[in-house]
């Protein structure tokens, strides 16, 4: 198991959709896609739209599959989890996928004022003894509020109760716009979503999967900050 993982590290470094920034990046803040995403990276002028915590890459993939005039970046710091995704992206040629191997923590570091579109949170690790890290929480979003659109959205899917009560009293206490929410997203996915939502909430990740096997229900919301 460790020697494939080794091989797959070694082959994502010849993947030209996976970028691994250096601490020296991150220190210098200078990544060299910073600002330049659509223009050195994907070359067009499509909205950019993030999943971070992206693990296999699930979402990523799956709506670069449906939308190919958008862009979608993943962001995960394992290695071995951003090769699925990765690989993925390259054999089906979408072009208009790409993912970082760093830690959240350094998000802005990558990208621009104004230059995301939209944010994807995934089954994040609800951190139960450290609400500071959750993805949701204030000092996470303040760093989205750096480079995220005005008006641009931000997506929570996530079997934890805690971390759903948690983004929601977030939302509520920072004068956030809840613009949706469902407790049992598939029991009973609200009426007003409109065709392409419920086809974009209709992607189910690896760990989706696994808890939606184990009765565990999937809960939904999506904000703005501006």
């Amino acid at each position: 198991m460790a020697k494939r993982k080794l091989q797959r590290f070694d082959e994502m470094k010849t993947m030209a959709c996976v970028f691994e920034p250096t601490m020296e990046n991150v220190n210098e803040d200078n990544f060299h896609l910073k600002g330049k995403w659509r223009a050195d990276y994907f070359k067009n002028e499509n909205s950019i739209v993030l999943e971070l915590g992206c693990g296999k890459g699930e979402y990523a993939v799956g709506l670069g599959r449906k939308y190919p005039n958008k862009n979608f970046v993943g962001i995960d710091i394992k290695g071995a989890r951003i090769w699925y995704g990765a690989k993925s992206a390259l054999d089906e040629n979408l072009k208009n996928v790409a993912f970082v191997r760093t830690r959240i923590d350094f998000v802005t570091t990558f990208f621009s004022e104004n230059e995301v579109d939209e944010i994807w949170l995934t089954f994040s690790d609800p951190q139960p003894n450290k609400p500071n890290k959750r993805l949701s929480s204030k000092s996470f979003v303040d760093r989205y509020k750096k480079f995220l659109k005005p008006g641009g959205t931000i997506h929570l899917k996530t079997d934890s109760d805690l971390l759903f009560e948690s983004t929601l009293e977030e939302i509520a206490e920072n004068n956030y716009n809840l613009l949706e929410k469902t407790w049992d997203l598939y029991g009973e996915m609200p009426e007003n979503l409109d065709t392409e939502t419920r086809d974009i909430l209709s992607i189910r990740t690896y760990y989706e999967q696994l808890f939606a096997a184990k009765g565990f229900k999937i809960k939904y919301c999506r904000f703005n900050v501006s």
